[in-house]
């Protein structure tokens, strides 16, 4: 067994999935295109991990996505050993890497690459003007590649519906669901307060300036945990909302559990925030569109409203203390996510792809 992933660099959603797959196979090299030991907090340290060329340019979290237009040829420098079976972990590249004659390659995915297929467009408004042809030029280069790279893919694990029908659309390649590890462990219910709650990169396609409209008209605090390049503009349009960085596990835990509620304006492939606050025992007020359909019971543990739709949110925020809400349903809700259900639904594909992929042959 080998396993990769794209860049672990941080410790976010994508990241925990594939500590869980490392944790799952804990002999298997581990290949990705960067490593930063300091930014996984040593989550994967004592294993043996291959990294790109690139990894001599001492790229970080902050700066990573400049080297974009380089990873497919990165990826392709992975030098993989002999092995049965390669599990990738990819939302972007990781899936792209060759796998050794005769290895079966089978990849989680957590959303096809966005840039390239469903968000070109805001990658072009996010650059500067005069760079917007080029960037044209090669994100259809990308969509090649990564349409190329899809085709050498034995068998896709997709970790929502939503991810299924985007592999489906782009890829032409069918996926078993199988919903990503949340280490519901690490939370537990609390005594509420009156703010909401974000977790989230601060970027564009995350949508915040919902959640912070929405709060703003409702006239209720909110705070944010995360960081990223749209920081500055957002808080400085929002000076009354309380911008936090981003926050150590325990600390995470403790602004969950002390949440009024959390929003989660953006449509998410899966959503894990809006599982660890189910897990701390709070609500969640979550756009009605990709993962929230499948993790959120409207009604029960939290509201769904429309996105993009700050006066829905709005009403949301206005209903959300009015819900007959159980802590306990909610937490007992956020179970059907646990690390270990995943890995045992994990390692059952597997074996099965391996079955099947032996019966052929």
């Amino acid at each position: 067994m080998t396993v990769a992933h794209d860049y672990l660099l941080v410790m976010r959603g994508a990241e925990r999935t594939f500590a869980a797959i490392a944790e799952l196979y804990p002999k298997a090299p581990i290949f990705t295109l960067l490593y930063d030991e300091r930014g996984t907090g040593g989550r994967f340290a004592g294993r043996s991990i291959t990294t790109s060329p690139l990894q001599r340019l001492r790229v970080g979290q902050a700066s990573f996505r400049r080297l974009l237009v380089l990873y497919p040829w990165a990826v392709g420098r992975l030098e993989l050993p002999a092995s049965d079976v390669v599990l990738s972990s990819s939302s972007a590249f990781a899936h792209g890497v060759r796998a050794p004659q005769g290895a079966i390659h089978i990849c989680y995915c957590h959303a096809p690459f966005r840039y390239a297929w469903y968000e070109e467009a805001r990658a072009l408004a996010e650059a500067p003007a005069p760079l917007r042809p080029l960037l044209r030029v090669q994100l259809a280069r990308m969509r090649k590649w990564d349409l190329a790279a899809s085709g050498r893919v034995d068998s896709y694990v997709a970790n929502s519906q939503l991810t299924r029908e985007r592999i489906k659309r782009y890829y032409g390649r069918d996926a078993t669901i199988i919903h990503p590890p949340v280490e519901t462990h690490r939370f537990a219910p609390g005594t509420p307060g009156d703010s909401l709650l974000v977790v989230s990169e601060i970027v564009r396609h995350k949508r915040l300036h919902v959640a912070l409209e929405a709060a703003r008209r409702a006239r209720v605090p909110i705070r944010v945990v995360g960081s990223g390049p749209d920081h500055a503009a957002l808080s400085s349009a929002y000076p009354e909302a309380e911008f936090l960085g981003r926050a150590g596990d325990e600390d995470l835990a403790e602004l969950y559990a002390s949440a009024r509620a959390l929003i989660m304006p953006s449509m998410e492939e899966f959503g894990i925030t809006a599982v660890e606050a189910q897990a701390a025992g709070r609500p969640v007020i979550a756009a009605g569109a990709g993962g929230a359909l499948e993790t959120v019971i409207d009604g029960q543990t939290g509201l769904l409203a429309e996105l993009d739709d700050v006066d829905s949110f709005v009403r949301a925020i206005e209903r959300i203390d009015q819900l007959d809400f159980d802590p306990a349903k909610a937490v007992e809700n956020a179970e059907r996510f646990s690390v270990e259900t995943f890995r045992r639904r994990l390692s059952e594909e597997v074996d099965r792809v391996r079955r099947a992929q032996s019966s052929r042959s």
